[in-house]
């Protein structure tokens, strides 16, 4: 134990405690250099707007700007947009990131999405009307029949041809209600032949 502590007293002792604090210094300022170049330290990109931009413009652009990209699902279609370019982007428009940070985008669908078309067969036009715009539907116009329950949808078409409940249409398609119009079928036909 003595010797021990004759060690810690010793010269050698405090030139081996020397060079290991040195050592350590040099390594502490070696991985500080090496992590200031390998992360670009101070060195920023200005992330470009690619708000309207086609999906092989972002790209380009992406590449030109030293960044990469990532496309996440496409959300709710937006008719001021071109169908499959950038609705959004984050990091946003004018942000300062590192060279080589991922961009994630939203770019808008073909379309909007396909809805069920609602059960309003025997229901009244405006009860129909109100269960339409519930799933994103519009009534175009309504057209009238001779059937008995005036105003009780009877049929529906979209663009000519005839709807069921349970279709597929797209949110906002316009859809023809065919209603009665409270006349029982055939009876102006019987009223004539009887005058005859």
């Amino acid at each position: 134990m003595k010797q021990f502590f004759n060690f810690l007293k010793s010269k050698t002792f405090f030139i081996q405690l020397g060079l290991a604090v040195v050592a350590v210094v040099v390594l502490v300022l070696l991985a500080l250099q090496w992590l200031k170049g390998t992360t670009n330290h101070g060195e920023f990109v200005e992330v470009p707007d690619f708000a309207k931009m086609s999906v092989s413009e972002m790209r380009k652009a992406v590449e030109d700007a030293g960044l990469r990209y990532q496309v996440l699902d496409s959300s709710e279609y937006n008719p001021d947009y071109p169908r499959f370019s950038i609705l959004e982007q984050n990091p946003h428009a004018g942000s300062k990131v590192k060279s080589n940070r991922k961009i994630y985008f939203t770019v808008n669908p073909s379309g909007y999405k396909k809805v069920t078309v609602p059960d309003i067969i025997q229901v009244t036009q405006r009860n129909a009307a109100s269960m339409l715009r519930a799933v994103g539907l519009e009534v175009e116009r309504v057209t009238y029949i001779d059937e008995l329950g005036k105003d009780m949808v009877y049929n529906m078409k979209h663009k000519g041809k005839y709807v069921k409940p349970g279709d597929k249409l797209p949110k906002t398609s316009k859809v023809e209600l065919i209603c009665g119009n409270g006349t029982i079928p055939g009876s102006a036909r019987v009223q004539a032949d009887s005058q005859e």
